[in-house]
């Protein structure tokens, strides 16, 4: 299933959950206070703005926000929002679609570097990033740790969240780094509402070596955005990669 298919006009609709799950204020407030502060005086570029879930309130701040974005739904969703003199935005693959301008901060949110689906790609998302920060500028990953350790052998399923009315499941394919989310939304009848996304999953120590390829050195690693610690039992990490002032 290619991304195109998957961020299509449907899953836009659906998308936006304002209040609750990755738009309650206990999530967004502190993602954008980080932001914010990392941009400083300059610009910020979101590769993978989606609906523009963080990139519309970092706009509110008086942070100037361009955007990338594959899906043209996604874009039309956010346009509800915010108009193209707000937040411009470029449609077009975050690991080669560029953008006028040069920013000060380059970031990805909610373990969107993951949808790209080779190590090749990957990569390559590091160095557009890097092409299009200033001396010193920042990239910020957010982004989940695999879950490894809770699949035993011979299993390639975990469940890795079950509340009233839904299951997250992840199946995985350890050979090619490869995991697919299955979010299962069901009530009171026999039938469930599947959402699925593939995605490659990267260890930390693969994501500071493909930071390394495009020139950059890791500056901080937390396990959320308002600063925790990072542990060996954190499920996800926040990860800003600086560009060295003589480099961008």
């Amino acid at each position: 299933m290619q991304q195109e298919e998957i961020w299509d006009t449907e899953t836009a609709q659906r998308y936006d959950t304002p209040g609750v799950g990755m738009f309650a204020p206990e999530i967004l407030t502190p993602t954008v206070d980080r932001l914010a502060a990392l941009a400083g005086d300059g610009a910020a570029l979101e590769f993978a703005v989606g609906t523009g879930r963080v990139a519309v309130p970092l706009a509110g701040r008086g942070v100037p926000v361009t955007g990338i974005e594959l899906s043209r739904p996604m874009v039309e969703r956010l346009r509800t929002k915010a108009d193209e003199a707000t937040i411009p935005v470029i449609v077009g693959d975050m690991a080669t679609a560029t953008a006028p301008g040069e920013y000060t901060l380059v970031y990805l949110v909610f373990n969107t570097i993951s949808n790209l689906l080779t190590q090749a790609e990957q990569v390559a998302c590091f160095r557009n990033a890097a092409r299009h920060l200033t001396p010193g500028g920042r990239f910020v990953v957010e982004l989940w740790v695999p879950e490894l350790r809770k699949l035993p052998p011979g299993q390639a399923a975990t469940v890795w969240h079950s509340e009233t009315g839904y299951i997250g499941l992840d199946t995985y394919d350890v050979l090619r780094q490869h995991v697919v989310s299955h979010h299962f939304h069901f009530g009171d009848s026999r039938e469930a509402q599947l959402f699925r996304s593939p995605h490659r999953y990267i260890w930390p120590a693969e994501l500071d070596l493909m930071a390394q390829l495009a020139g950059f050195e890791l500056e901080n690693r937390h396990a959320d955005w308002a600063g925790a610690e990072f542990t060996a039992d954190a499920r996800s990490h926040v990860s800003v990669y600086r560009l060295p002032l003589g480099q961008g």
